[in-house]
């Protein structure tokens, strides 16, 4: 493979400007079809045969007006007065009264009429009914319904929205993400000592995550996709694109000060693709495997995101052996690290020369490799005690409660706890097909049912039965007196399902549990029961790829167990912050609530990947290193002198690109990126940087072993580079010697 790349990067490097433009052009045919014929992202989490989406369905076909959008209006009277008054009443009534007239709307409710005001008459609601599905009511309809409202406003009356018609769109690229790649760039400004070289990973990167992002949306046209795919897409492609541009823009500028002035920059610049391209090819390889796998779940939304994401880093990829050896050959002698008296951006350099940027890292290993067995104890038990709150995990979809603090849903949120009780958030909607049941006996099945139901001491209301024209389906609205993430709740919607279905079955109907609440539950538990064979592929999957790459055992039995360490800890931190509730005014975290139901899968998926980035960067120095000296306790701290450097700054643009989201409004997002981002930093400082150098140095020669037969099995891909030409001396340099002999 290192001899393949080694061509390509030459050539990538000597045909610079075909390449540059072939990639401009992509850009633009790409950016055109995402920007114009882009489809419409969904904020639905579906999951098709769960029982909430088998009622979902059941209802759009049937009852087409109880699967549509709704749109919950809360008032709250102004202080010293309630909704009971004149003049609060006829500022509602005018304001419905231009509700009902938006476009798309097909019955509003009043709470003057449908008795839906609190005991103490300050907080009431109403409900828009939409004949759209959630997903295709328009923008248009929402601005309207929100200018309707104008005469409550104008009576002091606070107005509020939510219901499953008002969620918030994801918003990205705000001031947090700007500040997220400012800081990267920084850190790749200190980390290369040029602002030139600084500039190019970032800018290759933004040509990656441009045409990926906008691909995406393109493809959103044909393939419903959530509005969190995007974004995950956007995140994943920021983050690797920059890291793998850095790796071979460190290697070049390594190599060029190397060979000082005998050197030939695209024979440089070929090697830097052989060399720490094979191990990008590698490593980008095993994260679109990894993010490709969460199509094991057998969940669609979560295989679509996985799918764009991994879409975004095989661009990544793509872009580090062609576009990055282009831009490379563009800049030519100009990236040649000046000497330690240069004046040019002296205020950027670590060190006071090449030959002393290793040195830290050097420094890190021996001091490691001094007392490695205590390093490794203190690894894994610092490791394990913030792992320790993941033992409590709970699983479920966020609610309004977890939207920001300053925003309508949160607010409507709020009123209707304080004016009903924390359940009527939490609303059950019990959907009965009584196709099969004789028309006689339908009615008293439906009166049934709710007596039964109003007998369960978690029940705080039943509404009575509503039933589609046919008469063939009926729903009823049913209020826990526990929050949607309450784990009574949850017991609440079991016990439904288990005992009242019997009763409606014997009648000849068929009984669904459904709504945000019960398909939130449906969610969790279909996800939990794909976690362990998720797992396990992932871990089968790193086996094989690190024994392929390192043609050891130890190796990667170690890597596995690092990766599992390191998502273990970021998972109890997850829990700690989101679910505890530590921290939350730190991190903007609305309420503590369950983990994004999906949230494991997903993380298990990416950092599976970017772990096993950091370790083929550092261990491949490691093994380059062995296998030229056959020395394994000083290919450790080689390796780490040489790659350290670059991982640790690797690492803390990913952490800094996933941190600019942490700060995002939406809650699905938030918590993606901070589990994220404190794992990327786990599992590069922690485990890779300090865990694995200690490991190899206990391991000592016993890490390169592997049984002949398995060796004679594998194939030889070299990510080292041994199979490349020696190097020969530049154009320059040749002259100057045979000048010289003259």
């Amino acid at each position: 493979m290192a001899g393949r790349l080694y061509a390509l990067g030459r050539w990538a490097a000597h045909r610079r400007g075909r390449v540059l433009a072939a990639w401009l052009l992509l850009l633009a045919v790409v950016g055109g079809l995402g920007i114009t014929l882009h489809g419409k992202l969904s904020t639905e989490f579906s999951v098709p045969g769960i029982e909430s989406q088998q009622a979902t369905d059941l209802l759009k076909k049937q009852f087409p007006a109880a699967a549509g959008g709704t749109a919950r209006v809360v008032f709250a009277a102004p202080s010293g007065t309630t909704l009971a008054g004149s003049t609060e009443q006829a500022a509602i009534a005018s304001s419905l009264k231009k509700a009902a007239s938006v476009p798309g709307v097909i019955a509003v409710t009043d709470p003057a009429r449908t008795g839906a005001l609190s005991a103490d008459h300050r907080i009431g609601y109403a409900d828009v009914l939409f004949k759209q599905i959630p997903d295709d009511v328009p923008q248009s309809a929402k601005d309207d319904l929100k200018q309707a409202m104008a005469p409550a406003r104008a009576a002091g009356i606070q107005v509020e929205y939510g219901g499953t018609a008002m969620k918030p769109a994801v918003e990205i690229g705000g001031p947090a993400e700007i500040i997220g790649v400012v800081t990267a760039f920084v850190i790749l400004a200190i980390a290369l000592g040029s602002l030139l070289a600084a500039g190019m990973p970032l800018l290759t990167a933004l040509v990656g995550v441009a045409i990926g992002v906008l691909g995406v949306q393109f493809v959103s046209r044909y393939v419903q996709m959530t509005n969190t795919a995007t974004t995950l897409a956007l995140m994943i492609g920021l983050a690797v694109g920059i890291d793998y541009a850095l790796f071979l823009v460190s290697r070049h500028r390594e190599q060029l000060a190397d060979q000082g002035d005998d050197h030939d920059v695209q024979d440089s610049i070929g090697r830097a693709t052989a060399t720490a391209g094979s191990a990008v090819v590698f490593a980008g390889v095993t994260v679109i495997i990894a993010l490709s796998a969460l199509s094991a779940t057998g969940i669609p939304f979560l295989t679509i995101m996985g799918l764009a994401a991994a879409f975004t880093v095989l661009l990544a990829v793509l872009i580090a052996i062609t576009l990055v050896p282009a831009v490379l050959g563009f800049a030519g002698e100009r990236l040649q690290p000046r000497a330690a008296g240069g004046r040019r951006f002296r205020f950027l350099r670590l060190s006071r020369g090449h030959e002393s940027q290793g040195k830290w890292g050097l420094a890190w290993a021996r001091t490691i490799t001094r007392a490695p067995l205590a390093v490794v104890l203190i690894c894994v038990v610092g490791l394990g005690a913030i792992a320790l709150p993941a033992r409590h995990l709970r699983l479920g979809l966020p609610s309004n409660e977890a939207q920001p603090v300053a925003g309508t849903q949160h607010r409507s949120y709020d009123l209707l706890s304080r004016g009903f009780g924390p359940g009527f958030n939490a609303t059950i909607t019990v959907a009965v097909d009584t196709t099969h049941v004789p028309a006689a006996k339908r009615t008293a099945l439906l009166d049934d049912l709710a007596t039964t139901l109003r007998k369960d001491s978690d029940i705080a209301a039943v509404a009575p039965p509503v039933t589609n024209e046919a008469g063939t389906m009926a729903i009823l609205s049913v209020v826990p007196r526990s929050g949607p993430d309450a784990q009574a709740t949850t017991d609440l919607v079991h016990r439904v399902r288990d005992h009242d279905k019997q009763a409606v079955a014997r009648a000849g109907g068929v009984m669904y549990v459904t709504g945000a609440t019960a398909a939130a539950i449906d969610i969790s538990a279909k996800l939990a029961d794909a976690l362990p064979l998720f797992v396990a592929i992932i871990v089968i999957l790193a086996m094989l790829l690190l024994a392929l790459a390192f043609r050891s055992l130890l190796v990667p039995l170690k890597a596995v167990l690092g990766f599992l360490l390191s998502t273990a800890a970021s998972l109890g931190f997850v829990v700690w912050v989101f679910q505890y509730g530590h921290l939350d005014g730190v991190f903007q975290v609305a309420a503590a609530a369950p983990v994004v139901a999906f949230l494991p899968v997903l993380l298990i998926g990416v950092l599976f990947g970017l772990a096993m980035d950091y370790e083929v960067f550092l261990v491949s120095r490691m093994r380059e290193h062995f296998e030229h000296t056959r020395n394994a306790a000083e290919a450790v701290t080689h390796g780490v002198a040489k790659s350290g450097r670059v991982v640790s700054a690797a690492a803390l643009i990913m952490a800094v690109v996933f941190g600019g989201f942490i700060f995002t409004g939406d809650p699905v997002i938030k918590s993606i990126a901070f589990s994220l981002t404190f794992g990327v930093l786990f599992d590069a400082f922690v485990v890779r940087m300090t865990l694995v150098p200690a490991v190899m140095a206990l391991l000592g020669r016993h890490a390169w072993s592997l049984p002949r037969w398995v060796d004679r099995i594998l194939p030889n891909v070299d990510i080292e580079g041994a199979s490349l030409p020696a190097r020969t001396p530049s154009v320059s340099a040749s002259a100057s010697a045979e000048e010289a002999r003259r």
